[in-house]
């Protein structure tokens, strides 16, 4: 019997994940079909429901379902429950089991892709949403020093930090005006945009998270945005003489372990990356 794997989220016009996903079963012989489901919210817990079938393997979890998918798991691993957000769904009999790869496919991007330490350093994430909270996470385990949150909904921001508070790092949210990014932009080692911000096919492709004059030509500007593959934030951030990193690596990193997750087979990543890297 042919299974299924899908990806939830709304919209999904931008999403190359049944590219990379299906390249990888294909080559592996698993006979399991990856599809794009784009839910509706008033719609998410009726087709969150359908992945008990055994038909289903689970589902990847997407912009803007990564927090609101939660409470209808059956369970959310301790991981996933601590970074406050759930990327993959694995159906275990019936059982749905909530896990966050996108700590490990940040991660992988920033160490493995750029050559970055994070250990010690100030970082500024731009966004609160689920992809923000895994970039900390995973910035706040590898030791940097300093987090500042810019947001536009102040709330959200604050709430991340009231969540990580235990944690050996400072944070602070800060004010989304040109004045005070400025400051903070300036004296980062690592800036990550964790909106959707200047995604192609989207209302603000032609957009940039922030408008700054003040990027370290030393620092690193990290979009989580993978396409197009030079984004309008990344664009300036190479004309003021930063380093760069698309957020293409993250989105295969991340979903290589959710595909190990769903099928219990090793994740062939170059496939991977070869059919992303075809189609974009």
């Amino acid at each position: 019997m042919t299974k299924k794997i899908g990806l939830f989220g709304y919209p999904l016009s931008h999403s190359i994940s049944p590219v990379f996903q299906q390249a990888a079963l294909d080559y592996c012989s698993l006979d399991v079909i990856y599809k794009v489901w784009p839910v509706e919210p008033a719609n998410l817990q009726t087709e969150v429901d359908k992945l008990r079938s055994m038909d289903y393997l689970g589902a990847g979890i997407t912009i803007p379902y990564k927090e609101k998918v939660m409470p209808f798991l059956d369970v959310v691993d301790p991981f996933a429950s601590r970074v406050g957000a759930v990327n993959t769904i694995v159906n275990n009999g019936g059982r749905l089991i909530g896990h966050n790869t996108d700590v490990y496919g940040f991660m992988q991007g920033l160490t493995e892709t750029a050559k970055f330490s994070p250990m010690g350093k100030r970082v500024l994430v731009v966004g609160a949403g689920g992809a923000a909270r895994a970039g900390i996470f995973g910035l706040i385990q590898s030791g940097v020093s300093m987090i500042s949150i810019a947001n536009r909904t102040k709330e959200r921001a604050l709430q991340i930090v009231e969540q990580f508070v235990d944690e050996e790092v400072e944070m602070e949210v800060v004010r989304s005006d040109r004045y005070e990014l400025d400051r903070v932009v300036k004296n980062a080692d690592l800036v990550v945009n964790a909106t959707s911000v200047g995604m192609r096919n989207s209302a603000s492709e032609n957009d940039v998270p922030f408008e700054t004059g003040s990027i370290s030509p030393s620092s690193l500007v990290y979009d989580m945005v993978y396409t197009p593959r030079d984004t309008p934030f990344l664009v300036l951030a190479k004309e003021a003489g930063a380093d760069t990193l698309g957020g293409l690596p993250m989105l295969i990193y991340q979903g290589s372990k959710s595909f190990s997750m769903w099928t219990g087979v090793d994740a062939p990543i170059n496939i991977m990356f070869d059919a992303a890297n075809d189609v974009l």
